[in-house]
């Protein structure tokens, strides 16, 4: 009981906030059914970082000597060093994308890149309000609702916020449902909702589908050559998918792979989020900031195919712009269910997929443009 009571009044108040903060993520997962993959292993997480001399934590013992805990192991050797985590898990992500909506539409193409427009508007603005350029283009990142894409932008930058933008991005990935609505509905009027779009699906050859990625890897290293690891893992699961002789790799990556390196990775990601460093004001800032940089996102795609549509004899509906940006496959869904309730009739889901999947594309490779962009200046001002 002494030992008990000693660990107990060494706890500090700021250790109290992480256990509710785990607590909160614990019930996100679990009662609202918010990215339970990942929130409930971070939730669980920041609860075991905070413990008082937590044995999952490296520390020295007074008679036993040095210790090394395994979640601050699993930080230094996958993530900290390496970047292993979340590069394999794009190639589950990869496995599970089926571009050939993507690829019978490709006009789709643009909203990838329009729906990034807040993140570069963040990264200025967090630089306005004092933070760091590798910290502003780390907060910037949170806008495209990627989680792997923010921890490896922040990770490379050597944020030290990963934890703060870690939980921000997957906290607003599972609040797509809930933010996006609102954000389109502020810049969309009842009668641009109501826009119908047919869908004349186009055969996609397979030998299309099997150059796709190549031919996007291979572009995507000339412009941003910083972001062939993102780019490449995710067209490599789509090669595996797509090439029809690896069918019980594909599976494995797209269900196995894929869901032991998310559980991982929430985890793992949850040593960044330790008491001393993540409850600080500059954290509410952050969530702030990548609130921001998620509506502003959304709000770029929308505007962009409002200024297509000046153009255009057959109209876009505005909220599949909202589709560009990286969650998917929710933001897609979250445009079906606008749509149909606005008009039972109109089916957009197939539009907004061919979006959805433009910005997995496009987040990772704003994430490298970034990486490219900040490593340069920080070069030339060293």
């Amino acid at each position: 009981m002494e030992f008990l009571w000693l660990g107990i009044m060494s706890i500090t108040w700021q250790q109290c906030v992480m256990y509710l903060i785990g607590a909160l993520l614990i019930y996100l997962a679990i009662g609202r059914g918010f990215e339970p993959s990942l929130l409930l292993p971070m939730g669980f997480g920041a609860i075991l970082v905070n413990l008082p001399l937590s044995g999952v934590l490296n520390q020295t013992i007074p008679g036993v000597g040095e210790t090394h805990g395994i979640i601050q192991w699993l930080f230094e050797t996958t993530i900290s060093s390496s970047e292993a985590l979340p590069l394999l898990l794009f190639i589950g992500i990869g496995a599970m994308i089926d571009f050939g909506p993507l690829l019978a539409n490709p006009k789709m193409f643009l909203f990838g890149g329009a729906a990034q427009f807040g993140i570069f508007f963040t990264i200025l603005l967090a630089s306005l309000l004092g933070f760091g350029l590798n910290d502003s283009a780390s907060i910037g990142i949170i806008g495209a609702a990627d989680g792997p894409t923010s921890i490896l932008v922040s990770q490379i930058l050597h944020s030290k916020y990963m934890g703060a933008i870690a939980v921000a991005a997957y906290s607003y990935m599972a609040l797509v449902p809930i933010v996006q609505p609102i954000a389109v509905k502020l810049v969309t009027t009842k009668k641009e909702r109501l826009i119908r779009m047919d869908y004349n699906p186009k055969s996609v050859t397979k030998l299309t589908r099997l150059i796709f990625p190549v031919v996007v890897t291979f572009i995507a290293g000339c412009i941003a050559p910083q972001s062939v690891a993102l780019v490449g893992f995710l067209m490599f699961g789509n090669l595996i998918r797509e090439c029809g002789v690896l069918g019980s790799l594909s599976d494995t990556a797209q269900n196995s792979l894929a869901n032991l390196i998310t559980l991982l990775l929430g985890i793992t990601i949850a040593f960044s989020m330790k008491a001393d460093v993540f409850v600080k004001t500059d954290t509410l800032l952050i969530m702030l900031l990548g609130l921001f940089a998620f509506v502003f996102d959304t709000i770029g795609g929308v505007m962009f195919a409002k200024l297509l549509n000046l153009f255009l004899k057959k109209k876009i509906n505005p909220m599949v712009g909202a589709a560009g940006i990286s969650a998917f496959p929710m933001s897609a869904r979250v445009i079906q269910k606008m749509g149909i309730k606005e008009d039972p009739t109109n089916h957009l889901l197939m539009h907004a997929i061919s979006a959805n999947v433009a910005g997995q594309i496009g987040s990772v490779v704003a994430g490298g443009v970034v990486i490219n962009i900040v490593s340069q200046i920080l070069k030339n001002i060293g």
